[in-house]
């Protein structure tokens, strides 16, 4: 199943910096704060068909987000920002290929 090769998410913390803390994405889907990825991605593919790259788990302003890369069945590489908390699409945009 494509969930299987997705990495695992990270939590942005500290000074900016980004560093895995999956015991905190873990407590946080157990406690209902925010959807399982495996949902979330089940939700975009209805709505965004194509393969996940990458996944990211950030807090922005104590929202947490979900940010997928995917690429498009005709080759486009675009970015998703999702609402973790109700797995709503809050931007996309395509990235450049340069």
């Amino acid at each position: 199943m494509l969930l299987l090769s997705l990495l695992p998410p990270f939590l942005a913390v500290g000074q900016g910096i980004a560093k895995p803390d999956f015991e905190q994405a873990r407590e946080a889907v157990e406690g209902g704060r925010i959807l399982p990825l495996a949902e979330v991605l089940a939700r975009l593919h209805e709505t965004q068909p194509g393969r996940v790259i990458e996944v990211d788990l950030d807090d922005e302003d104590g929202m947490m987000i979900y940010e997928a890369e995917l690429a498009t069945p005709d080759g486009r590489l675009i970015e998703v920002e999702i609402d973790a908390a109700s797995g709503r699409i809050l931007a996309l945009d395509e990235e450049d290929g340069d």
